[in-house]
């Protein structure tokens, strides 16, 4: 009688097997490993709000407290924080895998599709929050408390996490669309309307005419009171709730811009 031999592995079966979850664990280490070598695309992120933080502390505190802001180091941290974490993503490396034929090469291989950009979204989340920390180091040490404590300071960051992963649909986008380098590179211009029109410099009853529209119509606004309530407000409900559903409908945006032009990448490959 011969011998019974197992069935012979058909290639790709073992990485099916390992489900969903290993498929996006997979792409994120990857895409978490190779920061290392691209931190001209991180550093930035920590210079530039730290340096407007700090200037705008010097210049501005005096003008601001004028208007009826009692704690303008507090209200201003929110917005470093904001301009710490949106825009950042692993975009430009995803244009260097397309462009190199990486994704292609991906394409054939059993990786759930879906997988490739969410894999990259959980790498990004880890990042910005990671931003936030050094940023936030640097608002404790001039004076801001949190009214909130430890666990306001944790959901604080959790909720600008949150925000900064909502906007990379946007850059991703662009990225699986045009495979252009510059294109990813002036994704973040997109921020540009949301940064300054808005409450970023003066509360919202000191705002007038069309800038005052516009900033009740724009998600930074009820994102930034969100963040600014855990500092100084406590745990009010009411004041939690718009900024979260300002992410929930940024992020419902720009992740069906991304995942559409996934879908789009993958048709053409």
């Amino acid at each position: 009688m011969s011998a019974v031999h197992p069935p012979a592995t058909v290639p790709g079966e073992e990485a099916r097997r390992a489900g969903f979850a290993q498929d996006v664990l997979s792409v994120s280490i990857r895409a978490l490993r190779s920061i290392p070598r691209d931190l001209e695309t991180v550093v930035p992120a920590l210079i530039v709000p730290v340096f407007f933080f700090v200037v705008n502390i010097g210049a501005l505190e005096p003008v601001a407290e004028s208007t009826g802001v009692t704690d303008f180091r507090a209200f201003q941290l929110p917005v470093a924080i904001v301009f710490a974490v949106t825009g950042i993503s692993r975009a430009s490396g995803l244009v260097t895998d397309i462009s190199g034929g990486y994704f292609d090469r991906l394409l054939l291989t059993p990786l759930r599709r879906s997988a490739l950009l969410i894999g990259l979204m959980v790498a990004d989340l880890a990042l910005v929050m990671a931003l936030c920390v050094p940023v936030l180091i640097l608002g404790l040490a001039v004076g801001v408390e949190f009214v909130t404590g430890s666990l306001g300071a944790i959901v604080f960051i959790v909720i600008a996490g949150f925000w900064g992963l909502a906007f990379t649909g946007f850059p991703y986008a662009i990225a699986l669309r045009t495979g252009s380098p510059g294109a990813v590179n002036s994704s973040f211009l997109l921020f540009f309307p949301f940064a300054f029109l808005t409450t970023a410099f003066l509360p919202q009853q000191a705002l007038t005419g069309w800038l005052a529209t516009v900033a009740d119509y724009n998600p930074v606004t009820y994102l930034l009171a969100t963040l600014r309530s855990l500092l100084t407000r406590g745990w009010v409900w009411a004041e939690l709730w718009p900024g979260l559903l300002a992410i929930l409908g940024v992020g419902a945006v720009s992740f069906t811009l991304a995942f559409t032009a996934l879908r789009g990448r993958v048709a053409r490959g």
